[in-house]
């Protein structure tokens, strides 16, 4: 009986702390926390860039982030196993179909185990999104504490917003912000 309460017990805070639901984070100016963090305050710090982070899409094709530049890019880390990201999904496709797909690019990245499950997911659900898998560890900017998380960067590539957590993406404020 202590076993099967001990792995209730962990299997709760291993999901508690997988999946953030409710727990949101704005970054709306990365460069001021740079700034912040920098132990030269009068150095001059550069916008948090969209990173060279290679992924796959659902057809085996490799893309490196980088190549995004041009467009905003709206990038989702996700996992088919966490509530509040497929919870979230619905606004994201929506948010996905209301934009100009010449001036924004969706990358979303499964952070499931296998690709493959990301896959029969967004199949069932009868999603159009993007989806991609990493083909190389991520890097430091997308350690996040919990899943979902969103980066939203630039034509430029800098990094413009940073969501950790559920949000409602089929909004005004996101249409206009991806404009």
């Amino acid at each position: 009986m202590k076993v099967k309460i001990i792995i209730t017990w962990a299997l709760f805070v291993f999901v508690l702390t997988s999946c953030s639901n409710n727990q949101k984070e704005e970054n709306s100016s990365a460069a001021e926390e740079q700034q912040r963090n920098s132990t030269d305050s009068n150095m001059a710090t550069a916008a948090v860039q969209l990173p060279s982070f290679s992924i796959q899409d659902v057809n085996g094709s490799i893309v490196n982030m980088q190549s995004l530049k041009g467009k905003k890019v709206f990038v989702n880390l996700w996992a088919s196993w966490c509530p509040p990201c497929k919870r979230e999904m619905p606004s994201i496709e929506k948010l996905y179909h209301a934009v100009d797909s010449n001036k924004v690019k969706f990358v979303l990245i499964s952070f499931d185990d296998q690709f493959e499950l990301a896959k029969k997911y967004v199949a069932s659900k009868k999603l159009k999104l993007p989806i991609y898998y990493p083909t190389e560890n991520p890097p430091a900017l997308f350690n996040v504490q919990g899943i979902p998380a969103t980066f939203i960067f630039n034509e430029k590539g800098e990094l413009i917003k940073q969501i950790e957590g559920m949000e409602n993406y089929d909004s005004k404020e996101y249409r206009t912000l991806l404009q």
